[in-house]
């Protein structure tokens, strides 16, 4: 089974690789777009890893208004906290892409002989690093969505997504759906701001890739 070296996976060696492989602690799975990797309300008990493509994480209300909660790049895993806790999904996860999905069983690789593994300790060093960094990412979305402005969240997000890139221009993980959703907004009342915006002479945009032409 070929592998991505995910942050889940960090000095976790070839050999011990294969050895969680063949007591069957990992499996892999294949999905195209759009296609649903687990269910709000599913028990899970293992954590999924991205190996290629990505993922979704997504809520939808009962009034059918769905909002994305995060995107799970490559290398990026998800569901860790339900798979680890054993609580039913509160999230839907979809494939935003054809994606190739590594499931690592956490029942199996969490119990009392595992510990006696030489990648036990690895495996929860990197579980916590990695809670640590989705909690950080979680109260980034939060200031994302905390004005009350259209122009405001798209001000917040858009210089963050500047800073991380280290220049004025870059590309966003999201089609224009997809940050409405990301943003809690209506996907035409915020495609009308950025054109507002962009006749302010704030920024210009082509798809997903964005030039921000004055301070904002």
């Amino acid at each position: 089974m070929n592998r991505l070296q995910s942050s889940l996976l960090r000095n976790i060696g070839e050999d011990e690789f294969e050895k969680m492989c063949k007591f069957h602690y990992a499996r892999k799975g294949d999905y195209e777009k759009n296609a649903v990797i687990f269910h709000a309300g599913d028990v899970v008990h293992e954590i999924g890893v991205v190996i290629q493509g990505s993922v979704h994480i997504e809520n939808l209300d009962l009034w059918g208004n769905k909002s994305i909660l995060s995107k799970v790049l490559a290398g990026e895993i998800f569901a860790e906290a339900y798979a680890l806790c054993h609580e039913p999904m509160m999230v839907d996860v979809i494939a935003a892409e054809e994606s190739h999905i590594l499931f690592l069983n956490v029942d199996t690789l969490m119990d009392s002989q595992s510990s006696e593994t030489s990648w036990y300790s690895k495996m929860l060093t990197n579980l916590l690093d990695i809670s640590m960094r989705k909690n950080l990412a979680l109260s980034q979305r939060i200031i994302y969505t905390t004005p009350k402005t259209i122009r405001g969240r798209l001000l917040i997000f858009l210089s963050s997504q500047s800073s991380k890139a280290g220049s004025t221009t870059f590309q966003i993980p999201f089609s224009r759906q997809q940050l409405a959703d990301y943003l809690n907004l209506d996907r035409s009342a915020l495609s009308k701001e950025l054109g507002k915006m962009k006749d302010d002479g704030l920024l210009d945009y082509y798809k997903d890739t964005f030039t921000i032409r004055q301070c904002m």
